[in-house]
């Protein structure tokens, strides 16, 4: 049988109706050689700032860096600990890594996929010196259970946001509840660039300037150095394209959703599969749509062959990575985060998808799923 194919994701759709706006924007930054920094970065923090309803957003090289600066600047260091969650992305335990400090994870919600905040407690010791919830697939973690835990300890929150932009937590967007909230601008997220790029957002203006110090290999006046820094600026292409794709974001969010909304309509009470389940305190951005299924290997597999072609974020756990042996982690430190990572899929998610292909998406998925052991929900 001849089925059309349907991407995970589609960045050419993205980017087609708006490659003449964006090849004049880079065109401008040539002409203008404003390629480090500069100009057009100092356009888009102010921009993403105020969409994010923040005082300042300090632009990055990626993602990895908006969370490693906020840590650095917080003085974050060697024998220090960082409680997080291991059902994410490595890059949230590699920031804290590269400050010489430890990672120190727990468990997830099994509705949600963040943090538990019923686990955090027990997790701090003396050596605590942050806390990075994730706000894993568009969703945002239980800021106020978190938060309230913290504040009672004078532990800062720094929030990895970088699945997250525009999402709401009560009405307020993700990266200004915590200290600082970091975002990933990889080609994929909600907000994409065209190559690697990274942002955080903060109400501190001393932890915004010294995160702006620390970027700029620790110097606030060309060849004056007042700390050890790096080099983790944004570049001004990179800026320029964000400053366009940004006016579209609220639209793409908004389309986002209505994706996930027919996702579970047509889904729901079918046998095998658990779809996402929405926090009450907070209004998602579906960075991806996750179901949970009980052979999921076999159903990825088979899905591609038909041409649904989904993903896995995350098949395993930072803590059970081989990088971070180390830490001394065996499988079954975190069962929820362990069972949660064999059941999920990523179906195909991007806001020029269409009903009709959401559609064959389901019907495909159904027809497998019609032998599968189902999973609870």
């Amino acid at each position: 049988m001849n089925r059309p194919a349907i991407p995970f994701l589609n960045l050419r759709a993205a980017h087609d109706p708006i490659r003449a706006e964006l090849l004049q924007a880079i065109g401008e930054v040539i002409d203008s050689n404003a390629f480090a920094g500069g100009p057009y970065v100092a356009k888009f923090e102010t921009e993403f700032a105020a969409f994010c309803g923040s005082s300042h957003c300090v632009a990055s090289g990626n993602g990895t860096d908006a969370l490693w600066l906020p840590l650095l600047a917080l003085g974050v260091g060697p024998g220090d600990e960082v409680i997080t969650v291991s059902h994410t992305f490595i890059a949230s335990a590699e920031a804290i890594s590269y400050c010489g400090a430890k990672p120190v994870f727990i468990d997830i919600d099994e509705t949600t996929f963040t943090m538990d905040p019923a686990k955090l407690e027990a997790a701090i010791t003396p050596r605590t010196k942050a806390i990075i919830p994730v706000h894993l697939y568009g969703q945002m973690a239980d800021m106020d259970a978190i938060l309230a835990i913290a504040n009672r300890h004078g532990i800062p929150v720094i929030e990895d946001a970088c699945q997250a932009h525009g999402a709401t937590y009560k009405g307020r967007k993700a990266g200004t509840l915590g200290i600082a909230g970091a975002f990933s601008f990889y080609p994929g997220k909600n907000l994409g660039a065209l190559g690697e790029a990274g942002g955080t957002t903060t109400n501190d203006p001393e932890l915004a300037r010294k995160m702006a110090t620390l970027r700029d290999h620790g110097q606030r006046t060309k060849y004056f150095h007042s700390m050890v820094g790096w080099n983790a600026r944004m570049d001004g292409i990179q800026a320029a394209a964000l400053s366009i794709k940004l006016r579209t974001l609220a639209q793409g969010n908004q389309a986002r959703r209505q994706h996930a909304r027919l996702y579970s309509e047509l889904l729901h009470c079918t046998s095998g599969v658990a779809t996402p389940q929405v926090a009450t305190y907070g209004n998602p951005v579906f960075h991806l749509y996750v179901i949970r299924v009980a052979d999921r290997d076999g159903l990825l597999k088979t899905l591609g062959e038909r041409g649904v072609h989904c993903g896995i974020h995350y098949p395993r756990p930072v803590h059970l990575q081989e990088a971070y042996a180390f830490l001394g982690y065996q499988p079954g430190s975190l069962p929820v985060t362990e069972r949660v990572a064999r059941e999920i899929l990523s179906l195909p998610m991007f806001p020029e998808l269409t009903p009709e292909q959401i559609t064959v998406v389901v019907r495909e998925l159904k027809a497998l799923l019609a032998t599968a052991t189902p999973v609870a929900a």
